[in-house]
């Protein structure tokens, strides 16, 4: 079962991009797999789809033996608007995100907070990220696998991680719909808390 191709081919067809179209950058870690990250043109944005935290199952850091089929999968997708500046570092960060359930036992799901400590991408004003459902539907592996799950991240400064930290990840959500804040505008400032 190669799930790096199953989850490549669902991105592209999500995105309806043929393959050519897309740019790849490959993030490699001390003892893992690299994990792609897929650098897709849209109407207005740019998405940055990973590709390869997926080929293991997450599981509890604590256990004895880790199960090599069953557990849920995850993948990444940020999605910024387009003529930014934000390019420098961003496969990097998303590297360090999604290899961070093999490095560090985090199991990726919606409203997890990640914080990075350090920007997303050079100058940015966002430390951490927030994560949330995708639109991308489940990539379905063969069974006994559990289908590989693409969850949205949103940047966030480190206001609004305290804000998360407190209050939760819907009343941030909540602030960005009042104060009319686009998630995807990557020079966006912070909402006010």
């Amino acid at each position: 079962m190669d799930v790096m191709e199953r989850v490549r081919a669902a991105v592209t067809r999500h995105f309806e991009v043929d393959t050519t179209a897309v740019d790849t950058a490959s993030v490699t870690f001390l003892g893992l797999e690299p994990i792609e990250i897929l650098r897709i043109p849209g109407d207005g944005v740019v998405h940055y789809a990973t590709v390869g935290g997926s080929r293991h199952p997450m599981g509890d850091p604590a256990a004895l033996l880790a199960d090599p089929v069953r557990g849920p999968r995850a993948e990444l997708l940020l999605t910024l608007r387009s003529g930014s500046d934000s390019g420098a570092g961003v496969a990097r960060s998303l590297g360090v995100l999604a290899a961070s359930p093999a490095v560090e036992g985090v199991v990726l799901q919606a409203d997890a907070l990640l914080d990075l400590g350090e920007p997303l991408w050079h100058a940015a004003p966002f430390t951490a990220v927030l994560l949330g459902t995708g639109e991308i539907p489940d990539v379905e592996l063969p069974d006994p696998a559990d289908p590989v799950r693409y969850f949205v991240v949103t940047p966030v400064t480190a206001t609004e991680a305290a804000w998360v930290r407190v209050r939760g990840a819907q009343a941030l959500r909540d602030a960005w719909t009042e104060a009319g804040i686009d998630v995807l505008d990557p020079s966006r400032g912070a909402a006010a808390l």
